[in-house]
């Protein structure tokens, strides 16, 4: 956060040169503004999607993180810390690596599964054409 430096300032007779300094001072630089990520709204609502086990929540969670533009940087921190597991930056992470989808408990499939694509927010039945 600024502050205002009120040294030399007298607040009775300001000039519009001044007001603006003074504005400029209190006010954030766009520069310094953060972008947010899409998966973050403060609360952890979207949470039970990243670190789900069911595969439907993870590629809803990686349909998310596709349109993101913070996705390769959340991505590179999640690798470079080795996280344990979730999707990170539309990959999903296990172990501390990327892999390409999760192993469902049980017996391994003779054949490998196909993964699974899914839109952000599934399209109500009435308005499909």
């Amino acid at each position: 956060m600024y502050t205002l430096n009120t040294d030399n300032l007298n607040t009775d007779n300001l000039n519009d040169l001044q007001v603006q300094t003074t504005f400029d001072e209190l006010v954030e630089p766009m520069a310094v503004r953060v972008a947010r990520p899409r998966c973050s709204d403060g609360h952890g609502t979207l949470t039970h999607l990243f670190f789900s086990e069911n595969h439907v929540d993870t590629a809803r969670a990686k349909a998310i993180c596709g349109k993101c533009k913070l996705a390769e940087d959340c991505l590179a921190g999640a690798v470079e810390r080795a996280e344990p597991w979730g999707v990170w930056g539309g990959e999903l992470i296990e172990n501390g690596r990327i892999v390409a989808n999760k192993r469902p408990r049980g017996r391994p499939p003779k054949h490998a599964r196909v993964p699974t694509v899914i839109d952000e927010v599934p399209i109500p039945p009435h308005l499909v054409a």
